[in-house]
């Protein structure tokens, strides 16, 4: 359920019953012909999703992640990383104060992995709480999936365009694109980025079909939903 769909009130009596709650982490960044917030679209949903039939809160998505190697393309928006470990340690200490105990780091975006040795040393100075750092995308059997349909999935490729994500009356190529050679894409400024990645697929097809992309995203919600269940210690 949306933290946002209830008030303090009613926080505070399910504070009663139970301590678990989700954070989502997003970006916003080129995801070449997609949206800008592909990542934070899908990690709100895919906790939405998951929490839902277990009646715990989802908060608002963090929607801005540590993303300096695609500055090049307008839209974007990158956090430095001691502002980014910052908010997020901001964020567990704001919750541990009011009563959650229990918090599943809801990851869309690769570049916001600090977020987890964030969530490490927290807990080191709060015995009792439990943080757990969940890339949704790269889960064992999310990943797993991903690759049983197509070993070639990238970032800003097929693998991120589900019907949530794309924009209205836009589609990008029919053929699938070589995958860039990420390593020398690694070496360069932002300007150099961009001029590796072009339209900024990393590789592979752009689109596949909608039921492909729902019997992932079915692995993607169940799996989450799986780790907010526990158990947590």
């Amino acid at each position: 359920m949306k933290i946002s769909d209830l008030n303090w009130m009613q926080v505070e009596e399910y504070l009663k019953r139970d301590d678990r709650c989700v954070v989502p982490l997003g970006s916003t960044e080129q995801h070449a012909q997609l949206s800008l917030s592909v990542d934070s679209i899908l990690s709100e949903r895919v906790a939405l999703e998951a929490a839902e039939p277990l009646g715990v809160p989802v908060f608002p998505v963090l929607a801005y992640g540590i993303t300096p190697g695609f500055m090049a393309y307008p839209g974007t928006v990158s956090i430095r990383l001691a502002t980014y470990a910052a908010i997020v340690a901001d964020i567990l200490d704001s919750l541990h104060r009011t009563g959650f105990r229990r918090i599943l780091l809801c990851n869309g975006h690769g570049g916001n992995g600090p977020a987890q040795t964030v969530g490490v040393e927290w807990m080191a100075s709060h015995p009792g709480a439990c943080v757990r750092f969940h890339n949704w995308w790269n889960a064992p059997k999310t990943f797993a999936k991903v690759q049983e349909i197509d070993r070639v999935a990238s970032h800003a490729s097929w693998m991120e365009n589900f019907p949530w994500t794309r924009l209205p009356n836009i589609r990008g190529p029919e053929q699938g694109k070589p995958m860039v050679d990420t390593d020398r894409m690694r070496l360069h400024d932002p300007v150099g980025v961009r001029e590796v990645l072009g339209d900024g697929n990393f590789g592979g097809l752009y689109q596949r079909s909608d039921d492909e992309m729902q019997a992932i995203w079915d692995v993607a919600v169940a799996e989450t939903r799986a780790l907010i269940e526990g158990p947590w210690s």
